[in-house]
C-alpha cells in the first residue's frame, strides 16, 4: 500500500503546478482536485474503520481540506498530496496492527472486510483515481503490475485474468478495453465471504490465498499441526483453475475453517462450483490431522449446507464420500445427509431443502 501511495504522490507531484480545480478527472464527473481529495478521504476512512473495529456502520467522521485559491488558509495541490501521504501512512499502520481475524464494516457485498481487504480496496482507490487525474491532465501513468495483481486477486475474484494486470483492472472498472471482452459499465469489487458457527469462522478463500495454498504455502493462515491436509491443497487448486477460467464465484468457492479460540485454521470446506441448473451443488471438506475427532467438520458442514439451501434456486447439497472413509461418512450422517446411492468405491449423500 505504501508503494501505491508513493507512486501516486510522485506522479501527481510532477503536475502539482497545474490547474486541478478546473480540469475534469478522466471519465469521472469530479475535478482532478476533488478526486485527489477523495483519495485522502478513502484512506482515512478505511483507517478509521479498522482502528475502531467498526462492525455495523460507518464511523461518523470526515476530514476537510482548505479550499483552492490564493487565500491564506487555502490548501494547494502539494498540500493535498501531503494529506494523501499522511492518510496513507495512517492506514498502513492500521493494517499492520490489526489482528488477522478482525473484520470491519464495508457496505458491499457482505458488509465487512478484513485487513487485507481494506488494503486491497485502498490500493484500488489510489491506483484508479491517480489514473483518472493523470488522464484528465494528459500525462502518462502506469503503476507496477504487482499492485494491480494484488487488487485483482483479492477483491475482483470474479474477473478472469487478462493479458496484463493493469489493463485488466482498468477494464474491470470501466476505464478501458480488453480484446474479446464486452465493455464494463457497472462494477463492484468483492471481499471474501465469511460464515460463523459456535466455534469456527468459515473464511472464504481469495484467488491469492488459493494460489499460495495450492503450491504448498499457508494461504495467510496459521494452521494446527503440520498444516493443510492434501484435500485442502487440491481444493485450492480447483479455485485457482476456476479463477483463471473466469468461473470462480466467491460464495461458492472454498472456505478455510478457523478456530476462533486461537485463530488457528483446522481444515477447509467448500463447493465444487456454483449450483447447476437443477439446483444441485456439491460440497467437499477435510481437516488437518491435529484437529480431527472434535466435531469441527460436522459443525461446519451443517452451517455451510444450511446457508446453501437458503440461496435462491438451491434445492440439494450433495456430498460424495469414499467407501473406506468411515469418519467422513459419519460426518455427513450427523449433519443430516441421507445416503442416496453407492457403487464399489463411493457413497453419494444428499441434503435437501
Amino acid at each position: 500500500m505504501e508503494e501505491a501511495v508513493a507512486g501516486c504522490v510522485a506522479a501527481l507531484g510532477a503536475v502539482a503546478d497545474r490547474d486541478w480545480e478546473g480540469v475534469r478527472a478522466g471519465r469521472l464527473e469530479w475535478s482532478c482536485r476533488e478526486t485527489a481529495v477523495h483519495i485522502a478521504v478513502d484512506l482515512i476512512t478505511y483507517a478509521g474503520r479498522l482502528a475502531a473495529r467498526a462492525r455495523d456502520a460507518h464511523v461518523p467522521f470526515e476530514i476537510t481540506l482548505g479550499g483552492a485559491g490564493d487565500g491564506p488558509d487555502a490548501a494547494g495541490n502539494t498540500d493535498v498530496l501531503e494529506v494523501i501521504g499522511t492518510t496513507g501512512a495512517l492506514l498502513a499502520a492500521a493494517v499492520r496492527t490489526t489482528p488477522r481475524a478482525v473484520r470491519a464494516f464495508h457496505p458491499y457485498p457482505f458488509r465487512h472486510a478484513n485487513r487485507e481487504g481494506f488494503a486491497a480496496m485502498a490500493v484500488a482507490e489510489v491506483l484508479l483515481h491517480t489514473h483518472d487525474i493523470t488522464e484528465g491532465l494528459g500525462v502518462p501513468y502506469e503503476p507496477p503490475a504487482e499492485l494491480a495483481s494484488f487488487v485483482l486477486t483479492r477483491i475482483f475474484p470474479q474477473v478472469r485474468p487478462g493479458p496484463a494486470p493493469w489493463r485488466t483492472l482498468l477494464w474491470a472498472t470501466g476505464r478501458g478495453e480488453l480484446p474479446g471482452r464486452e465493455p464494463v459499465t457497472d462494477w463492484r469489487w468483492c471481499n471474501n465471504p465469511v460464515l460463523r458457527t459456535e466455534r469456527l469462522t468459515l473464511e472464504g478463500v481469495t484467488p491469492a490465498a488459493a494460489a499460495d495454498l495450492s503450491v504448498g504455502g499457508d494461504g495467510g493462515f496459521a494452521w494446527v499441526g503440520p498444516g493443510p491436509f492434501e484435500g485442502t491443497r487440491e481444493g485450492a487448486g480447483i479455485v485457482v483453475k476456476q479463477y483463471e477460467e473466469g468461473l470462480f464465484r466467491p460464495e461458492w468457492g472454498m472456505y478455510v475453517l478457523v478456530r476462533r479460540e486461537d485463530d488457528r485454521a483446522v481444515g477447509a470446506m467448500g463447493f465444487h462450483g456454483a449450483p447447476d441448473g437443477d439446483g444441485r451443488v456439491e460440497i467437499g471438506y477435510d481437516l488437518s490431522e491435529g484437529a480431527r475427532g472434535r466435531g469441527y467438520a460436522t459443525e461446519a458442514l451443517r452451517a455451510l449446507s444450511a446457508w446453501a439451501l437458503e440461496q435462491d434456486g438451491v434445492r440439494t447439497v450433495v456430498a460424495t464420500v469414499e467407501r473406506e472413509n468411515a469418519p467422513s461418512r459419519n460426518v455427513v450422517a450427523r449433519a443430516g445427509f441421507t445416503l442416496v446411492s453407492e457403487d464399489g468405491a463411493q457413497f453419494v449423500y444428499e441434503l435437501r431443502g
